[in-house]
């Protein structure tokens, strides 16, 4: 049977002449690409040329939006009410949505950045109330969920299209959540270690790890962080793994309804 998975990238985080990341390289490796909305990266501009160098690529277009945290990163957290999520989500991809139109395209899914995507992890109400905000404005859309999570609970039990994400670059908690970026080891910048974490996790269909657990996931899509230094070498050496042992790489299609994390 052959196995696919998509490989998307968290992009578009440039700001006027503040440049991060390598987005025109990357699109030309991943096959899925989550897109700031301006409120944790991005601008106008950038995110109008960051979609239009997608919908050339041939690339799936999602919007990331995150907390109204510049300074941050979005990578700080904050606490705001259900009701603000869900707004925060709604404006964000209204944004996306518009700018993908004007570029030719259209916005396929929306994955959660930074601080809001760990946090909505651990809070399965919380990541309901974003992802609640994102389906009232368009149904049809494909939630990109940490696999194993709360988010992935959210997803079930709003009975939306949802697609599981693992990380490349970042190292597990037993708990399937993000080991916390303070703490040594958390990020991943050897090219060589991910491109063979990766293949590990996708043909075990399962996350692993720091301890070497297994945990059972739905393994749709590999993401990796197009802000990190060895982004793109990260990505050209998880795809080249990943081709080499027998995986084809395919935008997800989302997948619907229940399946188990255990």
């Amino acid at each position: 049977m052959t196995i696919t998975v998509d490989l998307n990238a968290d992009m578009g985080e440039s700001f006027g002449p503040w440049v991060m990341g390598q987005d025109a390289e990357l699109l030309k490796v991943i096959t899925s690409a989550n897109i700031a909305c301006g409120f944790h990266a991005g601008d106008p501009d950038v995110m109008a040329q960051t979609m239009r160098l997608a919908v050339d690529n041939g690339t799936g277009i999602g919007a990331h939006p995150g907390f109204p945290d510049l300074q941050g990163f979005g990578r700080r957290r904050m606490h705001l009410s259900h009701t603000s999520l869900r707004n925060l989500v709604r404006y964000q991809l209204g944004a996306a949505q518009a700018m993908a139109q004007a570029a030719g395209g259209a916005v396929r899914h929306l994955k959660l950045h930074g601080a809001l995507a760990n946090m909505a992890s651990e809070d399965a109400a919380m990541a309901r109330a974003c992802y609640e905000g994102a389906l009232d404005v368009d149904p049809e859309i494909i939630v990109m969920v940490l696999a194993a999570t709360a988010q992935q609970e959210a997803a079930q039990d709003l009975g939306c299209r949802w697609a599981g994400e693992i990380f490349a670059d970042r190292a597990y908690n037993d708990d399937a959540t993000l080991v916390d970026r303070s703490k040594d080891g958390a990020v991943i910048h050897d090219p060589q270690v991910a491109g063979d974490r990766m293949v590990a996790m996708v043909k075990a269909g399962a996350i692993i790890t720091d301890s070497g657990k297994h945990i059972p996931a739905a393994v749709d899509t590999i993401c990796l962080h197009g802000d990190g230094k060895t982004a793109l070498d990260i990505a050209r050496s998880v795809r080249a793994a990943l081709e080499g042992a027998g995986v084809t790489l395919r935008q997800f299609a989302g997948r619907q309804g229940r399946i188990s994390s255990t």
